[in-house]
């Protein structure tokens, strides 16, 4: 059992969501009136902060939640899954690609998404990276899979409470990439249900965006979406990808309680 697990089960709907509309109205108004022009990344930062303070009695109890993940049997878990996503997210994104060239009058979806903590996956400087591959997977892990999973779990089934956290997480992210987010949310929560330790999803994210996003800082040349060969290989490992996420989801889905 872990302290900080059970610890973070206790954290409510009401005071998370308090926390989150008084930074967002802070970070408007601050920005409206041009007080402190400072990136959404640092509302995660602060929520992380929350946490830890919130949390503070237990952080030796989630370093012990690290060393079991390295111990035990979900890390070969936590690598097929970040692998076959990436794969699968860049099949997504050729055929978002594919479908905005076909169909121009619906580059209007690249830029409506709901503006929450969302990270522009595309930033390379070191902060963005940072704030990417570091802050991103533990703040959104404790809210979503923490916080908001947990919470519903209590008042509906847990597959329901999957998809529904595991929605809200995709709605975050822009088009192209929400199908991949949405899949991804529900790899993690079901890591989270079958280990029942926040440090697997969280290490897994952390692990998905690094691999993302050091792809992007490599290929200077944009050869994944300018090289036909290199395409059409990516593309056959996407749907092979694909096929055995969702087999392995509905595999799991039959053994959640």
């Amino acid at each position: 059992m872990s302290q900080f697990n059970d610890k973070l089960k206790t954290v409510t709907l009401k005071e998370l969501f308090t926390v989150i509309i008084l930074l967002f109205f802070i970070y408007f108004l601050f920005n409206y009136f041009g007080v402190v022009k400072f990136s959404p990344a640092w509302i995660y930062v602060i929520i992380i902060a929350y946490f830890i303070y919130k949390l503070r009695c237990c952080l030796s109890s989630l370093k012990n939640d690290f060393y079991r993940l390295f111990s035990g049997n979900s890390l070969k878990y936590v690598f097929l899954v970040v692998i076959l996503n990436i794969f699968m997210s860049y099949g997504l994104l050729y055929l978002s690609n594919f479908i905005l060239n076909s169909f121009p009058g619906l580059n209007f979806l690249v830029n409506f998404h709901l503006s929450s903590l969302y990270l522009n996956a595309s930033l390379v400087a070191v902060g963005g990276f940072i704030a990417t591959v570091l802050i991103s997977p533990i703040s959104e892990e404790l809210i979503f899979r923490g916080v908001i999973f947990n919470r519903l779990k209590l008042i509906m089934p847990t597959s329901i409470s999957i998809l529904v956290s595991s929605l809200l997480f995709a709605s975050m992210h822009i088009y192209g990439s929400i199908i991949a987010a949405f899949i991804f949310a529900i790899c993690m929560a079901i890591l989270y249900v079958k280990t029942d330790n926040i440090a697997v999803p969280i290490f897994a994210h952390f692990l998905n965006n690094f691999l993302a996003e050091s792809i992007v800082i490599l290929d200077v040349n944009n050869v994944l979406f300018t090289n036909t060969p290199v395409i059409l290989v990516i593309s056959f490992l996407a749907i092979v990808s694909a096929i055995l996420i969702v087999a392995s989801i509905f595999d799991e889905w039959n053994n959640l309680k």
